[in-house]
C-alpha cells in the first residue's frame, strides 16, 4: 500500500507545473492565406525574416506564437531569435535570446497547426518593441501570413537570426508566420481583443508609427494605470461578418481569433461596413439590420459562454466611399441605433459619433478622413481611441 501511495504521489508531482503560469496575449496578427499568386511570392529558401512588433503589456517572461495554420504542408523552422528592437530593426546589445521549442532549437510545424515556443527568460516592459528573427532553411512556399503589417519587415540571405543588423536585406510587406506574443506575469493579466476589418487592422495609418486605434488604446490603458490589460489586434482588412472578403468571416473565426486568445476578458467588435458596402457594390439586395444584429447576437452568446464581455462599436460613417448607397446607410443607422440601446452586450463605444461630420453624420469628418471617405487617418484613429471609456474594462 505504501509503495502504491508513493507512486501516486510521484506521478502527481511529475504532472504538476514547475511554477504557476498566467499567460496573456500582448500582441497579435490574425492568420491568413496569402493572396499573392504563387509565382509572385518571394523565394524564402535559406533566408532570415526579421519582423518588429510592439507589445502592449509587459511581463516576466514571453513566448512566441508561430503559425502554419493556413498552410497545406509542414514548415521547417531553423534558428529563431528574439531581442529588443532598435529604430531600424537592429537588435539592442545584450537583449538577444535564442528561442527554443520543446527544449530544442528549430522545429517543424505540422500543416494547419500553430506552434508555441518554450517560455523565454526575457523580462519586457509595456509597449516594448521586439525584433523576431526566423531562419527558413527550406523556405515557406505557402506561408501563413497577415497581409497588412503597418510596419516594415526585412528578409536577408542565410541564417542571420543572431545578427545585430541584417546584411543585404530587402523589405518585407506582410506579417509572415508570427501571429502572437504572449507574456507571463505573477498576477493574472487580461487581454482586450479588437475584432474588425481594415479600420481596426489600421490600413492607411502611418507605417512604423503604432498609430492604429488599438495601438493607441493600449497606450491609454498604460497611462490610465491598467498596466496588466493588453490589446490584441484581430483586425483583417476586407473582413466581413457574414460572408468571405479576406480571411474567414467574423463568425467563422470568432472562436480561434477571440475566444482562444490567452487571457481574453473583453472583445471590441467593429465589423459590418464591408457587408453593407459589398452588397451595394455587387448590386445585391441590401442586408437588413436584423442580419447584422443577428451576427452580433451570435458572438455575444458565444463570448458569454466563455465568460468574455462584449463591447460593440457603432459602424463608422462612409458616405462618399465607392461602395456607399442610401440603402446601406439606412441599415447602418438602424444597426447603430440598436447598438446604442441594446442590453444584450456588455457595453458599446460610439465610434461613429466620434468621427462623424457634425454637418452630415453620414460622412466622416474631413479632418479624420484619409481621403477615401472610409478609412480614418492618424488623427481619426486618435479620436476613436480617445472615445473609448476605459471604465468598461475595470
Amino acid at each position: 500500500m505504501r509503495s502504491l501511495i508513493s507512486a501516486t504521489l510521484l506521478l502527481a508531482l511529475a504532472s504538476a507545473p514547475a511554477q504557476a503560469q498566467s499567460w496573456s496575449r500582448s500582441w497579435m496578427a490574425a492568420p491568413l492565406v496569402s493572396r499573392t499568386a504563387p509565382e509572385k511570392r518571394p523565394d524564402l529558401s535559406d533566408r532570415t525574416l526579421r519582423q518588429v512588433v510592439r507589445i502592449s503589456t509587459g511581463g516576466d517572461r514571453i513566448r512566441l506564437r508561430l503559425s502554419n495554420e493556413m498552410s497545406t504542408r509542414p514548415l521547417l523552422l531553423g534558428a529563431v531569435h528574439v531581442a529588443l528592437a532598435g529604430a531600424n530593426g537592429e537588435t539592442l546589445p545584450g537583449t538577444d535570446r535564442v528561442v527554443t521549442f520543446n527544449q530544442a532549437q528549430g522545429a517543424t510545424i505540422p500543416a494547419r497547426a500553430p506552434l508555441l515556443s518554450d517560455p523565454i527568460a526575457m523580462p519586457v516592459k509595456p509597449l516594448a518593441r521586439l525584433a523576431i528573427s526566423i531562419h527558413l532553411p527550406q523556405g515557406a512556399p505557402d506561408a501563413t501570413v497577415h497581409s497588412y503589417s503597418a510596419a516594415t519587415g526585412w528578409t536577408a540571405p542565410g541564417d542571420q537570426t543572431a545578427a545585430t543588423s541584417l546584411t543585404d536585406a530587402t523589405t518585407l510587406g506582410p506579417r509572415v508566420i508570427i501571429t502572437g506574443v504572449e507574456v507571463e506575469n505573477r498576477k493574472p493579466a487580461r487581454t482586450i481583443v479588437t475584432l474588425g476589418d481594415s479600420i481596426t487592422d489600421g490600413v492607411r495609418a502611418t507605417p512604423d508609427s503604432d498609430r492604429r486605434w488599438p495601438d493607441l488604446l493600449a497606450e491609454r490603458l498604460q497611462r490610465g494605470g491598467m498596466t496588466l490589460t493588453g490589446v490584441a489586434n484581430a483586425g483583417i482588412s476586407a473582413n466581413r461578418l457574414l460572408s468571405e472578403g479576406d480571411g474567414y468571416n467574423a463568425l467563422a473565426r470568432f472562436d480561434s481569433d477571440v475566444l482562444a486568445v490567452p487571457g481574453v476578458s473583453h472583445v471590441i467588435i467593429l465589423e459590418g461596413v464591408n457587408d453593407l458596402g459589398a452588397a451595394a457594390r455587387d448590386q445585391q439586395p441590401m442586408l437588413p439590420p436584423a442580419a447584422i444584429i443577428g451576427a452580433y447576437r451570435q458572438m455575444i452568446a458565444r463570448a458569454h459562454d466563455r465568460g468574455v464581455k462584449v463591447i460593440l462599436a457603432t459602424i463608422l460613417p462612409y458616405k462618399g466611399a465607392g461602395y456607399w448607397n442610401a440603402a446601406g446607410e439606412a441599415s447602418r443607422v438602424a444597426i447603430n441605433d440598436w447598438i446604442r440601446t441594446n442590453r444584450e452586450a456588455d457595453g458599446y463605444v460610439d465610434l461613429a459619433q466620434a468621427i462623424a461630420d457634425p454637418a452630415d453624420p453620414a460622412r466622416m469628418a474631413r479632418a479624420y478622413d484619409v481621403g477615401d471617405a472610409l478609412h480614418p487617418n492618424d488623427a481619426g484613429f486618435r479620436v476613436m481611441a480617445d472615445a473609448i471609456d476605459l471604465s468598461l474594462f475595470r
